[in-house]
């Protein structure tokens, strides 16, 4: 199957689906496997086993050492990184066009075939410990994990993706195993592939590689459900760092393009509301920006914002006023504005392989096929003020979330900070 603007795909018979988006303009392939689990189809009680499982595939299997996987990759000059989400796993790399070979055999020996050893398994576990860790002592990145786990308290979507200290501790190779042999099969995965590339060549390549993938895909997601909420974490830090959020739309919603509109309106760039209003006229942060994150059916709008302990008393009721007058006072050439920034980062994504390679290996996991560029732009071209005033009244229509960390004696109560979003 082709979409008319290089993008082709093929579904071998145990489900597995091929994706290429050639660039004949370049003498590189990127390519990977994206995998349609993560931290959300975890039991509980193993929360953190899909990034360990991540982890784990790099440190070796019968036919290459963990030293092997990285010196085969790197003697032709190439690279290879994963990363885990809460929905998707993802194993990839970048090569020299004669390389692909190369590359896609050894991601395929290390999601069909890693050892799992025991011995490496309790050194990267350790590994694992130290990155919660680093998190932990990171404010402006441990704030997001409270952030959702206060969002969708006590439900999958809400676990933080490195997982948790005392269950990675104690998290077993069976554990492991269990993980990849019930949810790394063929219709949960995707070979993807973008540059200087031959579909039929890459389809070939694949069916040899991943042939013996199992077919089976019998797990669901546990349907999330937005709380809302208040999380405080008093500690003695320079900077006090606050999220305030909302409930948003799943990646499926037809306001998917103007929540996104909407969020570069209000605090996507120099321009926006946000940033002119809170930094540039009023000097109380040096960061401050919004963002939109939109999951299989459900979705979160945020505001992040780091400041002095002195300044957070005025900067919270800015940023709810802020938020509380959207309504109404939208205007059209914010949102011409807002539009042209979504169109022209989507479109400046077609210059690298790597961006194409990944959104192709994505939107076949999300949607089931690759969305024509031409098909996103129109898409954010139909978002009008309209729209993105429905998404802020649904903003305020949902109990908010607050998050914050560090000095917090100047921060106002959750009832008081309700009550300035209209509730």
């Amino acid at each position: 199957m082709s979409d008319g603007s290089g993008i082709q795909v093929t579904t071998l018979d145990n489900g597995l689906r091929v994706v290429t988006d050639s660039m004949t303009g370049v003498e590189t392939v990127s390519l990977g496997v994206w995998v349609g689990v993560g931290t959300r189809d975890e039991a509980p009680e193993v929360n953190g086993v899909a990034h360990l499982v991540e982890h784990m595939l790099f440190k070796g299997t019968p036919k290459r050492d963990a030293y092997q996987i990285s010196q085969q990759i790197e003697d032709v000059g190439g690279h290879l990184n994963a990363y885990t989400t809460r929905e998707h796993t993802a194993y990839y790399g970048k090569v020299l066009k004669e390389d692909a070979g190369l590359a896609l055999d050894i991601v395929a020996d290390m999601v069909q075939h890693a050892s799992l050893d025991a011995d490496e398994l309790a050194k990267e576990r350790t590994v694992v410990l130290q990155e919660i860790g680093q998190a932990e002592d990171t404010p402006d990145d441990i704030i997001f994990d409270h952030f959702q786990a206060t969002a969708f308290p006590g439900q999958a979507l809400g676990r933080p993706v490195l997982g948790l200290p005392e269950i990675v501790e104690r998290l077993s190779r069976d554990d492991l195993n269990a993980y990849v042999q019930g949810h790394y099969s063929g219709p949960a995965m995707v070979v993807a592939a973008s540059g200087r590339i031959e579909h039929a060549r890459m389809v070939d390549m694949a069916a040899g590689m991943f042939g013996a993938l199992p077919e089976h895909r019998d797990w669901t997601h546990e349907k999330a459900s937005y709380r809302g909420g208040d999380f405080r974490d008093e500690r003695d830090l320079e900077q006090t760092h606050v999220v305030l959020g909302f409930e948003a739309v799943g990646v499926h919603h037809e306001d998917n393009y103007a929540t996104q509109v909407l969020s570069t309106l209000l605090g996507g760039g120099m321009s926006s509301r946000l940033f002119q209003e809170v930094r540039e006229k009023r000097g109380l942060v040096y960061s401050i920006y919004s963002f939109a994150s939109h999951f299989a059916e459900a979705g979160l709008f945020g505001i992040y914002a780091g400041t002095g302990p002195e300044q957070v008393a005025e900067l919270v009721p800015v940023v709810c006023g802020e938020v509380a007058n959207l309504v109404g006072s939208i205007r059209e050439d914010e949102v011409a504005r807002a539009r042209a920034q979504l169109k022209s980062s989507l479109v400046m994504a077609l210059e690298s392989s790597m961006a194409r390679c990944e959104q192709v290996g994505q939107q076949m996991l999300i949607h089931g096929r690759p969305i024509p560029v031409a098909e996103m732009l129109a898409r954010v071209n139909a978002v009008d003020v309209d729209a993105v005033e429905r998404c802020a009244r649904r903003l305020l229509e949902s109990e908010p979330v607050v998050t914050a960390l560090g000095p917090l004696a100047g921060l106002e109560s959750y009832d008081r900070i309700r009550a300035r979003l209209g509730h």
